[in-house]
């Protein structure tokens, strides 16, 4: 989910991340940002100069897979029977993935579950992104997978958070780590994000990262997590390519919908809410 940022050529146009959270195609370079803002989102994120996360320092990490293991998005653990994720995500046929850290290796913590339900927000935007969050019902956890808390508050500018997830680790082709990755980066004023993507970004988004370029998310990390001290902040929703300059990621502002997951959440039995 790290990658390093490669040069460009002067001469190449700012391209959206496109519909596949897995793979870049040559075709997303027709993509109009303005027209299809959502197939820029589509791209989810890969940590571009990030580090292999400690292992078991992000139990509530979650990746989904469909049609036999071909891995998707990201996703985080809320409670026992409940992951939030993005929107976009959504497809028949997913299955949760919990426990994980090395995907090559058996580590005795993992556990695969087929999804009950999937809830995508009611004003869930395709085309621009907005309200782009999802939560996916499970019916059983481990005692090595924990979930994370929903934030108390909304995040700062300045303030520095944790993007996390499995996604691809460079710029041009496709090289996805087998070790979950992180990549520490700080929050992005709202003005400035208004500037890098004018016309797409909403109240409902927030924007993490280094202006600067370099280090980023990228392809395969969608609907994964941004954490700042135990608490989801952010859900990796989309940007342009990865680690470029002027353009930070986007994610879904969480605060601004905790109301909305608590009706499902708070809907779980008192059994299934206490972890062991």
């Amino acid at each position: 989910m790290l990658a390093f940022a490669s040069k460009q050529p002067a001469h190449t146009r700012h391209v959206p991340w496109e519909i596949s959270p897995r793979l870049q195609h040559p075709a997303r370079s027709k993509i109009s940002p303005v027209l299809s803002p959502a197939a820029a989102a589509f791209g989810d994120e890969r940590v571009v100069n990030g580090y292999d996360c400690r292992p078991r320092s992000h139990p509530w990490q979650v990746y989904l897979t469909y049609s036999g293991g071909n891995r998707w998005c990201g996703g985080s653990l809320i409670n026992q029977r409940w992951v939030v994720s993005a929107a976009r995500c959504a497809k028949l046929e997913l299955e949760v993935h919990l426990g994980e850290h090395d995907t090559h290796k058996a580590e005795g913590t993992e556990q695969r579950f087929w999804v009950s339900k999937v809830i995508s927000h009611p004003y869930y935007n395709p085309r621009n992104l907005d309200n782009d969050i999802m939560l996916i019902q499970l019916s059983r956890y481990t005692q090595y997978v924990q979930p994370i808390a929903l934030p108390g508050r909304c995040p700062q500018t300045g303030e520095s958070r944790v993007v996390s997830g499995w996604g691809n680790t460079i710029t041009n082709g496709a090289a996805y780590p087998q070790v979950l990755r992180c990549l520490n980066q700080p929050v992005v004023s709202d003005a400035a994000c208004r500037g890098a993507y004018p016309h797409l970004f909403t109240d409902n988004m927030v924007c993490s990262g280094f202006v600067e370029g370099g280090a980023s998310g990228c392809q395969g990390d969608s609907g994964g997590p941004l954490v700042c001290n135990g608490q989801l902040q952010g859900v990796v929703s989309w940007g342009y390519e990865c680690a470029e300059r002027g353009h930070p990621s986007v994610y879904v502002r969480v605060c601004r919908y905790t109301s909305w997951i608590d009706t499902y959440k708070l809907k779980t039995p008192k059994w299934m809410q206490t972890f062991a």
